[in-house]
C-alpha cells in the first residue's frame, strides 16, 4: 500500500487521527512539565485539498467537507475544524493541516516538536509549513530511528514524551518497524504516550501488528477502529485504526465519539466503530 498524503489529505482517516491527536495533546498540555512530541512521518505539514491530486481521489470531499458542513459533529472535532477555518479565512477548503502543523499550534512555552520526513522535497515543504513555529525542529531523516534516539535523550532528561508513528505504508516492513519503534520507545521511556496510525485492509495484517505489540510490553493499549466496511478486501483501505499506548485519562471517550461519527458519516451500512483495550 502506498499512502501518499497529497492524494488523501482530509479524508476519513485524517479526521479520526487528527481528532484523537488534538484531544490527546489537549490533555497532555493541560498540566505537567515540558512535553516533547516526535512525529515520525510528518509529511509536508500543509496540503492543498483543492489541487489535482486531492480532486482526483475525492477523499477530502467525502471527509473534511462533510465534517465542516455538520454543525452537530462531536466537540472532539472542534480543534480540527477551527484549524481548517483559520487556514481558509475566505471559506472553502483550499488548505488542510497535517499532523505537525496541528501539533505545533498546540505547544506551550517549553514544549518541543521534532517533525521527521525522509523525502527531501517534502522535508523542504515541511520546513516552510513550520517556519513560524519556533518550537519545531524538522529532521530530514528516518523517523523511526529519530524517535528511538530522542526517547533515549528524553529518558536522561526525565521529560514527558509523545510519539506519533504514522508511516505511509510504502514498505513491506512498515508494520514491523512501527511496532518495534513503539516498543523501543517504551523501553526507554515507560510513561511515554505512543500513538500509531494504521490502515485497515484485512484482519490478519492488523492482528499481526497487534501481536507484535503483545509480544513486547504495551500494557492497556487503547485500540480505536473506524471500519467503513468489512475487512474482506485487502486491496482496499476498508477503514483505519489508532493504537494509543499510555493514553491520558478520558481519551477513550473522545476517541469513541470521533470514530463513531466518521463511521456514520463516511461508512457503509456494515460500518463499525470499535474501541477496546489490547489486554482485554
Amino acid at each position: 500500500m502506498n499512502y501518499r498524503h497529497a492524494f488523501h489529505a482530509g479524508n476519513f482517516a485524517d479526521l479520526v487521527k487528527h481528532a484523537v491527536l488534538t484531544a490527546a495533546l489537549a490533555r497532555l498540555t493541560a498540566e505537567g512539565g515540558p512535553l516533547l512530541v516526535v512525529d515520525t512521518h510528518a509529511g509536508a505539514g500543509l496540503y492543498r485539498i483543492d489541487g489535482a491530486e486531492a480532486r482526483s481521489s475525492g477523499e477530502a470531499a467525502a471527509g473534511i467537507a462533510r465534517l465542516m458542513a455538520d454543525p452537530a459533529a462531536p466537540q472532539v472535532f472542534q480543534p480540527l475544524k477551527a484549524a481548517v477555518a483559520r487556514l481558509n479565512p475566505k471559506g472553502g477548503f483550499g488548505l488542510y493541516p497535517g499532523s505537525p502543523r496541528l501539533i505545533a499550534d498546540r505547544l506551550r512555552r517549553g514544549d518541543r516538536l521534532v517533525a521527521c520526513e525522509l523525502r527531501p522535497q517534502e522535508a523542504a515543504l515541511l520546513r516552510a509549513a513550520l517556519k513560524d513555529a519556533p518550537a519545531a525542529e524538522v529532521v530530514a531523516g528516518d523517523g523511526y530511528e529519530t524517535a528511538k534516539a530522542r526517547a533515549q535523550s528524553q529518558a536522561k532528561a526525565g521529560q514527558r514524551l509523545l510519539v506519533l508513528i504514522d508511516p505511509p505504508f510504502e514498505r513491506p516492513d512498515d508494520y514491523a518497524r512501527a511496532a518495534e519503534t513503539a516498543l523501543r520507545v517504551l523501553a526507554r521511556v515507560p510513561a511515554a504516550m505512543v500513538l500509531v496510525w494504521l490502515p485497515l485492509k484485512d484482519l490478519e495484517t492488523f492482528d499481526g501488528f497487534l501481536r507484535r505489540l503483545e509480544q513486547g510490553d504495551a500494557p492497556g493499549a487503547l485500540v480505536i477502529e473506524a471500519r467503513l466496511r468489512p475487512l474482506d478486501d485487502p486491496m482496499k483501505m476498508n477503514g483505519c485504526a489508532l493504537v494509543a499506548i499510555n493514553p491520558p485519562k478520558g481519551l477513550d471517550v473522545e476517541a469513541a465519539q470521533a470514530a463513531q461519527w466518521v463511521v456514520s458519516a463516511c461508512g457503509g451500512p456494515d460500518g463499525e466503530a470499535r474501541i477496546w483495550r489490547l489486554d482485554s
